[in-house]
């Protein structure tokens, strides 16, 4: 493996996707999150772990000129060749990054905001849709594992619908947690709040809890989809209908990234509650969802 000074190497394409050739050249340079934020402090440039991580992942792209510079120093670091990763970052997705790029950069200004300090066991959502067909209500329960001594919150981020408004959106405690810091975006229709943990957890304590997210500008919603940023053992999402409005299909889907396109894993068939779920195990990345057709 060559050092910082070495001939560029270079550029791993990652089938024309930023973050896979991103993650290749961070791979073959050997170097952790950490310090490739420290090699770029070093040149005075300042990127967030988080930033750094849900690059790499999919989960959002550089797009303003600071953080494309700040690519281009990431291209220096890893020894590849001058522009390769700017080409890929700049390139139209296949999905709008551009719609949850905003949020993500929320997730800096929080402490432990990349959620690195938890190990997550278990993640239950259920989400219910009301007679207008606007997913206006979310129940979450987590369990989680801390990593060190200290822990006491968990940070969430939501990404709404166009509609949304972000002031307007509540995040409620419901059993072991109280909401901490809430942080509306000014201007796309995301935030990120924290849920603050009724007990400092210690290094391998485990915690449960449950809150509630009401988004009264939802709108008409056609899916809920669930992004991994921490490897989870087991994972569930139901969607719930008000039965004067039952949708006409309901299907699971999964998606590599957010820069991948939605792929149907199989047909869902509404109870007799009108609902429908989906059960996954051992998921370390990407996305997992239902969507549903109205007539």
């Amino acid at each position: 493996m060559g050092g910082a000074g070495d001939p560029a190497r270079g550029p791993w394409t990652g089938g024309g996707l930023f973050h896979v050739a991103l993650r290749a050249a961070i791979r073959e340079r050997g170097l952790t999150l950490e310090r490739l934020r420290f090699h770029l402090a070093q040149r005075g440039v300042s990127v967030g772990l988080s930033s750094l991580s849900n690059w790499q992942n999919g989960h959002s792209r550089p797009e303003t000129p600071a953080s494309l510079n700040a690519v281009r120093e990431l291209e220096r670091v890893l020894g590849v060749r001058p522009e390769s990763l700017v080409r890929l970052a700049t390139r139209t997705p296949a999905v709008r990054c551009a719609d949850i790029a905003p949020v993500t950069d929320l997730l800096d200004g929080l402490l432990s905001s990349h959620n690195q300090d938890v190990e997550v066991i278990s993640v239950q959502h259920r989400i219910t849709v009301d007679a207008e067909r606007c997913g206006t209500t979310l129940w979450s329960q987590l369990l989680v594992r801390a990593v060190r001594d200290g822990v006491d919150r968990y940070v969430v981020r939501y990404y709404g619908n166009p509609s949304c408004a972000p002031g307007l959106v509540v995040a409620r405690g419901l059993a072991n947690c109280r909401p901490g810091r809430f942080v509306p975006h000014p201007s796309a229709p995301g935030l990120v709040y924290e849920l603050v943990f009724d007990h400092v957890l210690r290094a391998g304590e485990t915690w449960v809890f449950e809150s509630e997210l009401v988004d009264p500008t939802a709108g008409v919603s056609t899916e809920f989809a669930y992004g991994f940023r921490n490897p989870t053992q087991q994972f569930l999402v139901q969607a719930r209908f008000d039965p004067r409005a039952v949708p006409v299909r309901c299907y699971a889907f999964a998606q590599r990234d957010l820069e991948d396109e939605q792929h149907t894993t199989g047909e869902l068939h509404l109870n007799a509650h009108h609902a429908v779920h989906l059960l996954a195990s051992s998921v370390d990345s990407g996305v997992l969802g239902i969507g549903w057709q109205w007539d």
